[in-house]
């Protein structure tokens, strides 16, 4: 095989800049339809936009250029499910004014649960305290009911599983499993606890979708989920439970993403019988 030259490979690493800064800058909507056992008529056709691992990077001053994005969905609950921040000393500014962003066009109601990057912070309380402020309902294993006139949906969070903290039991001790139950997750880890109590929807992140995805494989390696993970990245299903692992915004240490670009996830829950293919659309 022929040597390639030193001006031909930098060609090609010049040419590659342009696609590696659209791979991470570029935000793709990914569209999913849920079937859920016994859904409420009040509640077919309610979606719910995923948002995961921030990571303090910023779309634009203030985030506009997201939240412009944003704005153009239609959703009628925000779920935001950890690493927003990175690193010991994050800024917390991107995190706070995608919150706030989101809260001055959606009256949606907005939900979050801690990652393992905010636990990796000596200010936790202070950040779970001012995402609050901002707007944003936290919960560390507890879930709070959403009522839709007479049906009831159940909104249910775990602590971060990274760091051992999820109480999934704890969790889900006050909801009522003849309602529709969405379960956030940082980490995809209760994944089987959530099947075996009939969760209809678990929302994670973490995996950053391996954050170097390879055609065939997926993610070679997830921290603390080891090479070749089980769920790293897309939708899966168990007995009544989806699980929707999100690909996330940010990136953890290097800023690089390939094969994967940043994205939000829009979950629809449909009735059983109405459950068809997943649905795709990449919007710059």
């Amino acid at each position: 095989m022929a040597a390639i030259s030193r001006r031909l490979f930098l060609l090609g690493g010049v040419s590659a800049f342009p696609y590696l800064y659209l791979e991470r800058s570029s935000v793709a909507v990914r569209r999913y339809r849920v079937p859920v056992r016994n859904l409420p008529e009040a509640l077919a056709g309610f979606t719910i936009l995923h948002l995961t691992d921030l990571h303090d990077k910023e779309f634009g001053e203030g985030g506009a250029a997201l939240l412009a994005l944003l704005r153009r969905l239609r959703f009628d609950l925000v779920a935001l499910t950890g690493d927003l921040v990175v690193g010991e000393r994050p800024s917390l500014k991107a995190a706070l004014d995608l919150v706030a962003g989101i809260r001055r066009f959606s009256n949606a109601p907005l939900y979050s649960v801690p990652g393992n990057h905010e636990y990796a912070l000596t200010r936790e309380g202070e950040f779970s305290e001012k995402l609050a402020r901002a707007g944003a309902r936290v919960l560390t294993n507890k879930a709070l009911p959403l009522q839709s006139g007479k049906d009831r949906l159940w909104v249910a969070g775990v602590d971060d599983p990274v760091t051992r903290r999820a109480r999934l039991d704890q969790a889900l001790a006050e909801t009522d499993a003849r309602s529709p139950r969405i379960l956030l997750s940082h980490a995809p880890h209760p994944f089987p606890e959530a099947a075996q109590q009939g969760v209809d929807l678990m929302l994670s992140g973490h995996t950053h979708g391996g954050q170097i995805r390879f055609p065939l494989i997926g993610a070679a390696y997830v921290p603390d989920m080891g090479f070749f993970p089980a769920w790293d990245y897309g939708l899966y299903s168990s007995g009544k439970t989806t699980l929707i692992v999100n690909g996330g915004l940010g990136e953890s240490w290097f800023p690089v993403r390939f094969n994967i670009r940043p994205e939000v996830v829009l979950a629809t829950l449909v009735p059983l019988r109405e459950a068809g293919p997943v649905a795709n659309y990449g919007v710059a």
